[in-house]
This record gives C-alpha cells, structure tokens and sequence, in this order.
C-alpha cells in the first residue's frame, strides 16, 4: 500500500471517530477533524477548514433526518436561527482568506482553541448548576418574543421516558451568539456547532438534545454558505475532502442511534472533555 492511500484510510477512520463524537454533541464532527488534517497530517490549514466545511454539509444531511424523524429537532428554531449564522459564515469566510494570504494562520489556532475553552467552561459551569438543582435547566417559562415567534416545543426522552416540553430562552442573546458560530464556522471549518450548542443551551435554556439536534441541522446550512468561497479560493481539495466526508457520514449515522439513549449528564460531560483536549493541541499548535 502506498502513502497516499495509507493516508486516504488513516483520514477515512479518523472521520469516522470525529462523526460519531460530532453527532453526539451536535458540532459536526469539524471540531475533530480540523485538528486531526492540521496536526495528524501536517496538511495546511486553509485545506484542512475546506475539506471540514464540505465534510459538515455531509455531516448534517446525513443525521440531522433521523433526528427530525425522532422529532428531538426544532425546525422552526433551526430555521430562525439560522438567519444570523448563515450571514456570519459568508463574513468568516471572507477574513479566513484574508488571515491566511496574509501569513496570520496562527490567530485561527489560536481563535480555535480560546473558543473551544470557553465553550468547555460554559458547558462544565452548566453542568454545576444543574447537579445543584438536581435536573437539568430547562426554560418552560413563557416570553413575549418566543411566544410571538413560536419558539417552542416537546419531545419524548427515551432515556427519561417521559416528555420534555420547553421554551426559548433569551431569544435575542441566542441569536447574537448564532451571527459569531456563523463567523467560526467559517474561519475554522467546524459548521459553528459549537457555539450553536453553547448559545441555544446555556442563553436560550433549551434541553441539551434538542440543542445539540437543532444544531446538527442548523450546520450544514452554514457551511454551505461558506463552501462556495472556499471552492472559488482553489482550496477544496476532492482527494482530501471525499474520504473526510464519507468517514464522517459513516460515524454520524453510529452517532444517531447512540445520542437518543444516553442521558444529559454524560453527554455534557462528553462534550466538554472534548473541547479541553483539542483546546490545548490548538492553542500549543499556534503558538509554534
């Protein structure tokens, strides 16, 4: 077997790692893959975001079905939300090009791993609160904006067994914060779900698995958004990008079937052991 093709399946299983993480936590497995194309494989950034950005449309096509048809997702939250992200990713696509033309690769590490730690503290502060309340915060409280907008809804926890029904939250932080994921989607490549999580979890006060679903959805929209810029720039590689993808997809699928059966706590526990590892590797990358 040749390098190439030994790199083909080295990406091919780590994408599939990265899918079934990404699923689990509604980040679109970019999170993972950007690190792991930049500091596995030693392939230049602005390749890496591009191939992560296609592999995230492929990503959100793939599971965000099977979560709408497990009626976990939030359509029409989704859908408002994605106003703000998908007007952010066509303005981070534009300063990425720009950052790395100018030789300023480092401050997309640097931003990278200083977003993944915030996120990782909002998430572990969460997580105290709700060990302190002894449930999970939920919004059911009515308001005007959400009411006015439908921002609601229910669905049947298989782990719980029982149903969960919510309300949205701080409707105009949520969507502030959507305008930055759109930004970080596509200045890193990663579909914004980390942030999107970070934003209809901890402002918006809506269940961890709808966020997280909602946010699967929300992902490939904005990165479609971003792709065309990046495809234009000559930095979508198909070499690259097709076993991304395709390792992506598989790991989704797993991820699907295992996020509807795991309870709340883990998967925020998860989540955020996630983001303080690849946070370090990002930042120390940056700073070389």
């Amino acid at each position: 077997m040749t390098g190439i093709y030994e790199y083909i399946v080295l990406m091919f299983l780590i994408s599939i790692v990265a899918g079934l993480v990404g699923a689990l936590v509604g980040v679109g497995g970019g999170v993972l893959v950007v690190p792991a194309l930049t500091l596995l494989f030693g392939v230049p950034i602005q390749f890496a975001i591009a191939a992560s950005i296609v592999s995230v449309i492929a990503t959100s096509s793939s599971s965000a079905s099977a979560y709408v048809r497990d009626r976990i997702t939030n359509l029409r939250i989704g859908m408002f939300l994605e106003i703000g992200s998908a007007t952010g990713a066509v303005l981070g696509a534009v300063a990425s090009l720009a950052l790395i033309r100018s030789g300023l690769a480092s401050v997309i590490f640097l931003t990278f791993g200083l977003m993944l730690f915030f996120s990782a503290y909002s998430s572990a502060d969460r997580i105290r609160k709700e060990k302190k309340k002894g449930s999970e915060i939920i919004n059911q409280t009515p308001n005007k904006l959400s009411d006015r907008l439908n921002l609601r809804g229910e669905y049947y926890d298989k782990s719980t067994k029982r149903n969960v029904p919510y309300v949205a939250d701080k409707v105009i932080p949520g969507f502030i914060v959507m305008v930055f994921a759109g930004i970080l989607s596509a200045l890193l490549g990663i579909g914004g779900g980390v942030l999107k999580v970070v934003g209809m979890d901890s402002f918006m006060k809506l269940p961890l698995k709808v966020s997280t679903t909602t946010s699967n959805f929300m992902i490939g929209v904005t990165a479609a958004a971003s792709t065309a810029i990046y495809y234009v720039g000559g930095y979508v590689n198909p070499i690259l990008a097709a076993p991304v993808a395709v390792g992506i997809v598989v790991g989704a699928y797993v991820g699907t079937k295992v996020l509807v059966r795991m309870k709340p706590g883990a998967l925020r526990w998860l989540f955020v052991i996630t983001l303080i590892v690849i946070g370090i590797e990002m930042i120390r990358e940056g700073l070389l």
